[in-house]
């Protein structure tokens, strides 16, 4: 990327523990560590080099490859001696014989009367292959590195295992202070990309904010434009993501990425997955579906109303999977021969209708963002409402709880379209909140392409999407 953009909130995070060590220092226990994780490719390991380049302080930088135990410790010390460390000559001479000592060493590499800081990528590795390392790196961190005024970054991609790190009767409870890192938001995209807000929408939802996709959008490009460059070049990120992600998070798990490819493909009903996957079991599938949501890439979706409803519905929670899956994985052997044009067809042919769902928890998350405002109440929840037959289908409905709700607050519709939002489609939407309550609760309209029927609802369209987004990083 060849300007580091966004991750002004995180940057001011580091910075903030960063002067907790500094202000510390010559105390007994100035160090602190920060537990950093986030999807795989989402820019953990940018914005900590990022970070630690700006620090200008002392560093070492390791990361895990998920190799034996011996290995990474090899490479362990290759960085120490590697690193801006000042007392790394000291590590390398005493050449520790396992990770215990390891980490013990580590503490005597940096110094004791000015900070520094210590980066371990992908921790989960080391979970995996090093036996009780998390025991070890307690003991480490509670005897020797706490002791110095340190600032400790532990990075990982598999966001289970990271939370583990730090859950209740865990050896390393309660040592470090959590970060999640998401995906660039539209308002960083549309800053990056020089895009008008329209166009940053879009783009959000095709590229689902991964920096390395971003970096090969050209600025002030047009979906088209870009889709038709990344489609025909086998090796552009936008393709190649997808594969390494699953590989990475499933390598051994083949009936988990079937299930995901039946939800990206836009099938959400538990049977209809099941069927998409294959016909699989019930148990089988039930499996899939809680390893999926355990490591946050699918999440179950009820109707929020007044009423209990059983009718759930499953979604790939990260945008761009959703883009791959759907269009992307499916054609991997046409875009591989060189015909990545037939893929863009195909794009072409369903990008209404994809864009049109897409976008739905994108817009529910901005309005979150924004509200209250002049327009609409405050609503501690924003989901949206269906039936069973799908009679009744409801894009925004925003209460006081989810899923079942005290008290519901406004109800409202998504038009994603290259048409105005009219006079048919506002009555449709007030026939559809007469079946959800019999209060007329305030309209709320989200449209691409604004408006015909003024006056009757709250209006909100891309600029106000983008704009709630603005200051978050």
């Amino acid at each position: 990327m060849p300007e580091f953009v966004g991750r002004e909130a995180e940057l001011r995070a580091l910075d903030g523990l960063l002067t907790r060590v500094k202000s510390a220092a010559g105390g007994s226990r100035p160090g602190v560590c920060v537990l950093m994780r986030g999807r795989r490719r989402i820019g953990k390991s940018a914005l900590a080099e990022e970070f630690v380049g700006r620090s200008g302080l002392p560093h070492l930088y390791f990361t895990a490859a998920r190799a034996s135990a011996e290995q990474e410790l090899e490479q362990l010390l290759a960085d120490v001696a590697d690193s801006t460390l000042p007392n790394r000559a000291a590590f390398a001479e005493s050449a520790p014989a396992n990770w215990n000592g390891a980490l013990q060493l580590l503490a005597e590499a940096v110094p004791d009367d000015s900070p520094s800081v210590l980066v371990i990528d992908e921790v989960p590795y080391l979970m995996e292959r090093v036996d009780a390392f998390e025991g070890l790196l307690q003991r480490a961190w509670d005897r020797h590195l706490s002791r110095r005024p340190v600032l400790l970054i532990l990075i990982g991609s598999d966001l289970s295992m990271m939370e583990a790190l730090n859950s209740y009767e865990r050896p390393f409870h309660q040592r470090g202070t959590e970060m999640v890192v998401g995906p660039l938001n539209p308002a960083e995209i549309q800053r990056m990309l020089g895009l008008d807000a329209r166009t940053a929408v879009d783009a959000t939802l095709v590229t689902g904010g991964l920096p390395l996709v971003c970096a090969e959008w050209p600025p002030g490009a047009s979906p088209w434009e870009y889709l038709h460059e990344a489609l025909t070049d086998p090796l552009s990120a936008l393709l190649v993501s997808g594969e390494r992600m699953l590989a990475a998070e499933f390598p051994e798990h083949a009936m988990a990425r079937d299930v995901l490819t039946a939800i990206g493909s836009g099938e959400r009903t538990f049977v209809n997955i099941a069927r998409a996957a294959g016909g699989i079991a019930h148990s089988t599938l039930t499996r899939a579906v809680d390893l999926l949501a355990e490591k946050g890439m699918v999440v179950s979706d009820l109707p929020l109303s007044t009423r209990p409803s059983k009718e759930r519905r499953y979604r790939v929670t990260d945008p761009y999977l959703r883009f791959w899956l759907s269009f992307v994985r499916p054609h991997m052997a046409e875009i591989e021969r060189r015909r990545g044009d037939l893929t863009l067809r195909r794009v072409a042919a369903g990008w209404s209708t994809w864009r049109g769902r897409a976008v739905e928890p994108l817009v529910r998350e901005s309005l979150a963002r924004r509200l209250p405002d002049e327009r609409l109440p405050a609503a501690e929840a924003i989901g949206s409402y269906w039936t069973r037959s799908n009679d009744i289908e409801i894009d925004i409905v925003g209460a006081d709880r989810a899923p079942i709700a005290k008290e519901l607050r406004f109800v409202g519709s998504i038009k994603w379209l290259e048409s105005p939002f009219d006079e048919h489609d506002l009555q449709r939407l007030i026939h559809h909140r007469a079946a959800l309550t019999d209060r007329a609760l305030p309209l709320v309209v989200v449209s691409r392409s604004g408006a015909t029927c003024h006056g009757h609802a709250a209006l909100y369209g891309p600029e106000e999407l983008v704009a709630a987004w603005h200051g978050d990083r």
